[in-house]
């Protein structure tokens, strides 16, 4: 990586800190501007008197403009506090601690399967072609077309009901019980993603092996399996790269459908239901770790690309 582009990483880097800023805002803003009082959760679901919104208002900066509640709230954040949950009673962080390693654990769960079979099935496809490349084009057809929370319904009857051979609810004790109870999760958000980055795979790829410098270096006498490693895959991976970073960023979201599914209590389940019940330190913070794990990721790929093509990483910089 030159010297050149280091410079545009660090002002990728500067970009990252001003998406975050203006997200941190619009997250605010947009959770006072839902419908229903706060107050009423605060109150611990008893009907509150005049005398204790004020408290309740007065204690939580919400008889506050709303650029000083933001004040409050920005500076708490970045000192580590991330407010104490509305309906809990707790500290924030302490909700999140203990739900994110199970979310974590599933979206890396998640990532190993797509770049096993989608990854793979794309490149399978390209270097076949013929009926291979039919059969993946009709399997990504389908796989595209079928919804998280459909696969997971069809997975729970199929082989935790019928067949019993996995569990089909929560996420287990230990790592390898973790694992096992959360194949089927895994599955049903994988299943969709497996069928897109198959299809960018076999593009990207079969592109690469039309291009110019791949004849040149076939006339040359290159070993295939040489071409195909330095100059097909390598030059098809910064766009492989580059859907793969939203695609996990992404997951951390979509996490929540198989994690309602399947009753694992990760972040995304706790979202969800921090959201129907107006419990905005929760939703804020959650929604602020959502966007900056996105960004953080697209920049680590934007490293990774530059690393690999300068040229590449650049235009996806300018897209």
């Amino acid at each position: 990586m030159n010297i050149h582009a280091a410079r545009q990483l660090l002002s990728r880097f500067g970009g990252l800190l001003l998406t975050l800023f203006l997200s941190s805002i619009v997250i605010f803003s947009a959770m006072l501007l839902t419908p229903g009082d706060p107050v009423v959760a605060l109150a611990g679901g008893v009907r509150p008197t005049p005398e204790m919104i004020d408290a309740i208002r007065a204690q939580f900066y919400l008889d506050q403009p709303v650029w000083i509640q933001y004040l409050h709230w920005i500076q708490n954040v970045l000192t580590g506090d991330f407010g104490t949950s509305f309906v809990y009673k707790t500290p924030v962080i302490d909700l999140i601690a203990p739900r994110f390693g199970i979310t974590f654990l599933l979206v890396v769960y998640t990532v190993v399967l797509i770049i096993v079979f989608g990854i793979g099935s794309g490149i399978l496809a390209a270097q076949k072609g013929g009926a291979t490349d039919r059969g993946v084009l009709v399997a990504t057809s389908i796989g595209v077309s079928m919804p998280t929370f459909v696969v997971a319904i069809v997975l729970i009857w199929v082989f935790g009901r019928v067949l019993g051979w996995f569990p089909v609810y929560g996420a287990g004790q230990g790592f390898f019980d973790n694992l096992y109870h959360l194949t089927l999760p895994a599955i049903s958000l994988a299943v969709l993603y497996i069928a897109y980055m198959s299809r960018i795979t076999r593009g990207a790829i079969v592109a690469q092996q039309h291009a110019e410098h791949v004849g040149t270096a076939v006339v040359r006498g290159i070993p295939r399996g040489q071409i195909f490693r330095k100059h097909v895959f390598l030059n098809a991976s910064p766009t492989i790269l580059s859907v793969s970073g939203a695609t996990v960023a992404g997951l951390f979201a979509v996490a929540a459908i198989a994690e309602q599914a399947f009753g694992l209590g990760g972040i995304g389940s706790l979202l969800t239901e921090a959201a129907a019940r107006k419990d905005l330190p929760v939703v804020q913070t959650l929604s602020l770790l959502l966007v900056a794990l996105f960004v953080v990721l697209n920049v680590i790929v934007d490293v990774v690309i530059a690393v690999i093509d300068p040229d590449s990483a650049k235009s996806r910089r300018n897209a």
